[in-house]
């Protein structure tokens, strides 16, 4: 049995039902909870004890329950600053020997692992806070390029929104400008239900603070942390964040400018016409959320699935030829596919893509074929990693 421990801010209502919730089916789970006091957000921290030493007691109080992994689960740090968090994750593991995370830290993974670089924000908090939570999410990488907020400081009341209230607020965040992910930041505010209609009639993942500090915490606590039937992120997260390990692996390994996956899983719900996961080196332009080509038409993926093996470019001289906007808009000049079969199919491959023509060479070509193999083993424990609601 997998023990989660939470500190909760004393005046939320809801983080400890929802994420019992998400977890109902997990009989490997179990959570245990202790308080801290919160009543009112704002930039004066008037209202909320979000000192290091007021958080260390409570951790430590979750500690003499041997629990696996301790979550601080407020979003305070996406204010305060990440750094803060880190600090208190830090403090927390010297002084009892537990991992420790954040929802601040969840929500940003979450960014992370979705190759999230234009995020919606969705969030109670008043418009100073809303202005600190841009800034910082700016500092890693992640740009809000929209953002809709009830303007409140009461931290009781965010609770007490009906959910067509919390529907209306992710809408608004997205409406409000192009964005890759729709984030709901606050664990006081239950976005699980609105997951699902947001998400189809709006075609955008949610992040909801709760549910990606469930991922998270399970990651931390080396258990299975996939859970279907409440959104994208805890269907496809856990598979992307080790999809993105080997991409990235894979880009270091053989010097190229951007490594990525594309994955046909309706179990995951993954479609090859988005990346499921990306490495770019500095500088070099994201291709993970262009949509633009039908991509099992192309000519590189049709030569894919009639020779069942590696395509080597080490310029485009010779067929077949990718599509011209792979050239001309990411100014990709070489390349290596890397099919993935998995029951007679490919359902998915690797590219490794290089700006400037080049060889590839024996143990460029090794590299790809051990990411195929890892891609290939995740896939395959798919299965084994989920969980129905």
């Amino acid at each position: 049995m997998t023990t989660l421990g939470m500190i909760v801010p004393s005046s939320n209502t809801t983080v400890e039902d929802v994420t019992r919730r998400l977890l109902d089916r997990r009989d490997d789970v179990s959570v245990v909870a202790t308080r801290v006091r919160v009543q009112s957000i704002g930039l004066d921290d008037d209202g909320a004890d979000f000192d290091v030493e007021t958080i260390l007691d409570a951790a430590r109080l979750l500690a003499d329950a041997r629990v696996d992994v301790i979550v601080w689960n407020a979003t305070a740090g996406s204010w305060l600053g990440a750094d803060h968090d880190a600090v208190i994750c830090t403090a927390i593991t010297d002084a009892t020997g537990v991992p420790a995370v954040t929802a601040t830290q969840a929500i940003l993974a979450a960014c992370r692992v979705f190759g999230v670089g234009a995020l919606g924000l969705a969030t109670p908090y008043t418009p100073d806070v809303v202005e600190a939570i841009v800034a910082e999410y700016a500092r890693h990488g992640v740009a809000v390029t929209a953002h809709a907020e009830w303007g409140e400081r009461d931290n009781y009341s965010f609770a007490m929104r009906p959910s067509r209230d919390v529907v209306d607020l992710l809408r608004r965040a997205v409406a409000a400008g192009e964005v890759q992910a729709v984030a709901l930041v606050c664990t006081n505010v239950d976005g699980t239900t609105a997951v699902d209609e947001v998400e189809a009639e709006l075609s955008t993942p949610v992040i909801d603070s709760i549910a990606a500090t469930v991922w998270w915490s399970l990651e931390a606590a080396g258990v299975p942390a996939r859970i279907e039937g409440h959104g994208t992120l805890l269907a496809q997260a856990s598979f992307r964040r080790r999809a993105l390990a080997v991409v990235t692996e894979l880009r270091e390994r053989t010097g190229s400018d951007r490594t990525t996956v594309r994955v046909d899983d309706p179990t995951l719900g993954l479609h090859v016409d988005l990346c499921a996961a990306e490495s770019c080196a500095a500088h070099v332009r994201s291709i993970q959320h262009d949509p633009s080509l039908d991509q099992r038409a192309l000519n590189t993926v049709r030569w894919l699935e009639e020779n069942r093996r590696l395509l080597v470019q080490p310029a485009f001289t010779e067929a077949p030829h990718p599509p011209q906007a792979l050239r001309d808009v990411y100014g990709v000049r070489a390349q290596v596919l890397g099919p993935v079969e998995l029951d007679g199919d490919i359902r998915a491959w690797l590219s490794v893509h290089s700006l400037r023509e080049r060889p590839w060479s024996t143990d460029d070509l090794t590299a790809v074929d051990t990411a195929r193999e890892a891609i290939t083993a995740l896939l395959g424990e798919t299965r084994g990693l989920t969980v129905d609601a």
